[in-house]
């Protein structure tokens, strides 16, 4: 597990106004703002866009099948900040004094398809996480490859069994509008009862299975495409 970052000031001076903006606060439970609560009462019905959501992420497939972190949860508030979007994520339930891993991804379970790697969540000694993230989290996400493929690309972390590609595919925009967290390490899944499966999902590419996701909007309506920016 890598060692546990200090927070700067600044970045503290900027978390706070941004939490204000969006009306919640870093480190407390996700309070639900009925006004705008576009996707709670009925996940896989499109709902009306909104300029701020909040919705939660369940218990991965890999988790489910596993029985393993039975009180894994997260509450999630996303905010439009006109060029950008915040998000907060609070977790609970979770291995206490673990990092895990946090993608916004295509596919809620595998194969994930295309994946963003946004940062980490570190949990305290109760099982509790939360952290703020800042980028483009709306209806506007998505992921390009301009073609031809083969273009080169910088081969970073070269160790098996997920080593980098040297060269990238071609696609056009796909968007991803889910969002999914991994165990930092096979050994901490495998701590908490869950499989000690190799993943990509992490900056080393040797993650842990996915504890959480947001299986429940399913594979096409992800929540992030609620949200106008």
């Amino acid at each position: 597990m890598k060692k546990a970052r200090k927070v700067s000031a600044v970045f503290l001076g900027l978390g706070g106004g941004l939490l204000a903006l969006i009306g919640m606060s870093l480190g407390g439970p996700v309070r639900t703002v009925a006004a705008d609560e576009t996707v709670a009462a009925n996940p896989t019905v499109p709902a009306a866009f909104s300029h701020r959501i909040d919705f939660s992420m369940v218990r991965s497939a890999g988790a489910v099948a596993a029985n393993c972190i039975p009180n894994a949860r997260a509450a999630v508030r996303v905010a439009s900040l006109g060029p950008v979007e915040a998000m907060i994520v609070d977790v609970q339930g979770l291995p206490p004094n673990r990092e895990f891993d946090f993608f916004v991804i295509q596919n809620p379970d595998a194969p994930f398809g295309l994946a963003w790697y946004q940062g980490d969540i570190e949990t305290d000694g109760a099982g509790e996480g939360h952290q703020l993230f800042v980028g483009r989290f709306s209806i506007e996400t998505f992921i390009v490859a301009q073609p031809p493929a083969g273009q080169p690309a910088p081969v970073v972390h070269n160790q098996p069994p997920f080593p980098d590609a040297s060269t990238n595919p071609a696609t056009e925009p796909i968007h991803t509008f889910h969002l999914g967290l991994w165990f930092g390490s096979p050994a901490a899944a495998q701590a908490a009862g869950c499989p000690n499966t190799i993943t990509r999902f992490n900056g080393d590419h040797r993650a842990g299975i996915q504890a959480l996701s947001t299986r429940q909007f399913g594979k096409l309506n992800g929540p992030l495409r609620r949200l106008m920016p």
